[in-house]
């Protein structure tokens, strides 16, 4: 499947309006191809964008690196913590560009669509600073260092077409059909639907068409590129034995195809072509694997070859050897002797001369003799010959088991190649989840901050009146809130003060028997006194603090169920306990946050009754959620949410 401008425009004004104040937080290298923009919003949930050589969309699939990519590293360099504030389509052709602005730079990332595709990137002034694929033909040149030029247009800006510029079709002697997709730079499905609608045969020739039916054919065009461009979408998957296609209207006739409907034009393109990315990658590692299959196969072939061959020859010289004993036990002495030829040609070998050097030839293997040496010497060292040639097999041997080895291993890692391109859904985060969060077990959300600047969003965003305010005795607390508490539930306000205590300073240092204390939102103000200042994340409390002793520094880490959705959730023990399927008790000191994660994980693992749950979380998730500073695993076990 390709991408048609119409299309191309409905996805350029869908990203632009999504990307708004977005930011490229990371970009990672999914195929040659291929790359994915992973963006943030300081209070939208991120967004991923895929951009390939063959379109960009919006996606819900995380695809692990297939193959390398060679602009990642320039992009990194160039685009992280840049801004996107511009995405434009280049008239209608299949190109888009997407302009950058960060530290007083601008960027703009191109992507031609067509053809073999391409990606580049352009500084302000459209100097090519990097792209996948250099071009050099007549009209057109492409490299570092030169001037980014868009190509010839092929046809007429389909936005910008007009019912007169159509009224050219009554001299064409082509196709209707044909003239309308060439002239307009649509695909046949596009050009065919139009025909259709329009109740016209599209294989008339256009010069007999009449005035009346052009008028419908342009306003059919118009119909369907308003309802492709401003999203008025019946969208759809059709396939068939040619293949896959994303319909965003009705298009053609598809009672004989397989049709599955989807909730959206972007939802379509996402599972379709995220599903052509995974083929792709599939087939470039099959690909390499069975070369390496190809050449273990051929060199095994060879190596039986060698033996048979090697046997073979052991075994003719041994058997010349036999016949030259027989006769030296009936007393022929030299190899001179009469007798010799006859019986050397029945074994189809000779004596031959080479430079004045005596040797038997048997079956193109030689073997040098002295003529003055007695027949039974020279009988020896034709079987001292064989059993060097018979050594010769067994270290021919050692490599054909290497051989063996390594095509088993590259016959399982061709087995297993189709499964071990690792891809995720994105699921769609709570709002809650930017922040430290857990349920306690009476059901209530408390939110905490991460550092100085979800701190202050906590307190700024998110306090309510009926809500309770955490602090913890220690330069380095996180604010915990715990939302619609206006009862008082001891367990609760026991599990928020733990968690406050256990995520601040305290536990990268051991602080034991630390206090913390909560306060009703009034108490909390805004502001500084006049005349001091308060750093980012701090504000000043007034009024009584109600204090809480926190009698360890303990936390466990758990796998939370809503519904269909899972989540990491790290907390005190005793709502882990009670709202998650299994935990992980930990405590201060031990490894540092990566291999803890990486540990935590494995117990998951061990835990669950569906591992494909666990291994949708990467590392990084599993880093998230745990406390800042070392730390090592006490137990595990199964939740009451199980």
């Amino acid at each position: 499947m390709t991408l048609a401008g119409i299309e191309l425009s409905y996805l350029v004004n869908e990203i632009s309006n999504k990307t708004k104040d977005y930011y490229v937080s990371n970009i990672y290298g999914i195929t040659r191809n291929s790359l994915l923009f992973k963006l943030h919003h300081p209070e939208k949930p991120d967004l991923l964008i895929m951009f390939s050589t063959f379109g960009f969309w919006i996606t819900n699939v995380k695809i692990s690196q297939m193959e390398e990519n060679r602009l990642v590293k320039r992009l990194r360099n160039d685009l992280l913590r840049a801004r996107i504030i511009n995405v434009e389509q280049i008239g209608s052709e299949r190109i888009v560009q997407v302009t950058f602005s960060g530290f007083n730079q601008e960027f703009v990332l191109i992507g031609e669509f067509f053809g073999d595709g391409n990606i580049l990137l352009c500084n302000k002034e459209m100097k090519i600073l990097s792209l996948l694929h250099s071009i050099d033909v007549r009209h057109r040149k492409l490299g570092v260092g030169l001037t980014y030029v868009s190509p010839p247009s092929s046809g007429s800006d389909i936005f910008k077409v007009t019912q007169k510029d159509l009224e050219e079709i009554k001299s064409a002697s082509t196709a209707t059909v044909r003239w309308v997709g060439r002239t307009l730079g649509l695909p046949s499905k596009y050009a065919e639907e139009i025909m259709k609608r329009s109740g016209i045969d599209g294989q008339r020739l256009g010069n007999t068409l009449s005035s009346e039916e052009v008028a419908r054919i342009y306003q059919t065009t118009r119909d369907i590129i308003e309802k492709v461009v401003n999203g008025k979408h019946e969208p759809c998957i059709v396939r068939d034995d040619k293949g896959a296609d994303v319909h965003p209207i009705p298009l053609g006739d598809i009672s004989q195809k397989n049709v599955s409907q989807v909730s959206s034009f972007m939802e379509g393109l996402d599972s379709l072509f995220s599903e052509n990315l995974l083929e792709q990658g599939k087939t470039s590692q099959t690909d390499t694997v069975s070369q390496k299959i190809i050449e273990m196969e051929h060199k095994l072939e060879e190596q039986n070859k060698a033996i048979s061959l090697v046997k073979q020859r052991a075994e003719s010289i041994s058997k010349v050897a036999k016949a030259l004993s027989g006769l030296a036990s009936v007393g022929v002495t030299s190899i001179e002797d009469s007798r010799i030829p006859p019986l050397l040609q029945e074994h189809h070998s000779s004596l031959i001369r080479e430079s004045g050097i005596l040797m038997i030839n048997i079956e193109e293997d030689r073997v040098k003799i002295n003529p003055q040496s007695s027949i039974q010497a020279i009988a020896s060292v034709l079987f001292d010959e064989s059993k060097r040639q018979l050594k010769a097999i067994d270290t021919i041997g050692i490599e054909k088991i290497k051989t063996e080895k390594n095509l088993e291993a590259f016959r399982k890692q061709a087995t297993i190649t189709q499964n071990s391109i690792v891809f995720a859904i994105q699921k769609k985060k709570e709002w809650y989840e930017r922040y430290r969060w857990f349920f306690t077990s009476d059901g209530l959300l408390a939110i905490g901050g991460r550092d100085s600047s979800s701190n202050s969003s906590v307190i700024r965003k998110h306090l309510g009146k009926g809500d309770r305010v955490f602090h913890a005795e220690i330069v380095g607390s996180p604010f915990f809130i715990l939302k619609d508490s206006e009862d008082e539930i001891a367990s609760s306000i026991t599990e928020v003060a733990q968690a406050t205590v256990c995520f601040s300073r305290a536990w990268r240092e051991g602080l034991y028997g630390l206090n913390a204390y909560w306060v009703k939102p009034d108490q909390i103000k805004m502001a500084a006194p006049t005349g001091q200042f308060l750093a980012k994340g701090a504000f000043p409390i007034e009024g009584t603090r109600r204090f809480v002793q926190v009698s360890n520094l303990q936390l466990a880490v758990g796998l939370h169920q809503k519904n269909d959705s899972y989540t990491i959730m790290c907390g005190p023990l005793t709502a882990v306990k009670m709202r998650c399927l299994f935990y992980v008790i930990i405590e201060p000191s031990g490894t540092d946050m990566t291999d803890l994660a990486k540990k935590v994980r494995l117990e998951f693992l061990k835990l669950a009754e569906n591992q494909d749950v666990v291994k949708a979380f990467n590392i990084d998730d599993f880093i998230r959620a745990l406390p800042a500073g070392d730390s090592h695993i006490v137990e595990s076990g199964m939740g009451q949410g199980y």
